[in-house]
């Protein structure tokens, strides 16, 4: 009988951190502070590497040939993007393959795929999103950052 009520119990807590999991995938998450502005030479050079900060907001999503959910990231990204083409200062979508730019990954603290960042035209990264967006969520996020006085602030 004990072994039962270990087992539920362990049932109990598992499904309560895949809920707690999944609650926070493709949620838009702000930035915090200290990674807003590039602190060091180095992260400005691989964030300006990879076409961050071209005086336009952009979306630096990661992926690889082998993640199964990225091609949905691509599709929301590309779509969202795509709406706002037509704004003052158009984001730019900017897919990174992790494999490739290990770096980049270890310097923005990229644990899991797809993880996506929302960075303003300065550079800054404003918002960052683990799993896959979804394309009212990041519109939101973008929207602000392609208006005029956005890019001055």
């Amino acid at each position: 009988m004990t072994q039962i009520w270990i087992l539920v119990a362990v049932l109990v807590v598992g499904a309560a951190i895949g809920l707690l999991l999944r609650r926070r995938e493709g949620r838009v998450r702000t930035a915090p502070a200290k990674a807003a502005a590039p602190e060091n030479a180095e992260r400005a050079a691989l964030l300006t590497a990879v076409g961050v900060g071209a005086a336009q907001p952009a979306v630096l999503h990661f992926s690889a040939e082998w993640c199964g959910p990225c091609a949905a990231v691509r599709r929301v990204v590309g779509g969202v993007v795509a709406d706002l083409a037509e704004t003052e200062a158009a984001p730019r979508d900017i897919e990174v393959d992790i494999d490739a730019e290990p770096a980049l990954a270890r310097e923005l603290n990229v644990l899991s795929l797809p993880t996506t960042f929302v960075f303003d035209a300065q550079g800054r990264e404003r918002f960052r999103i683990s799993g896959v967006p979804k394309a009212a969520d990041l519109r939101s996020a973008l929207l602000p950052l392609t208006e005029p006085e956005a890019r001055c602030a």
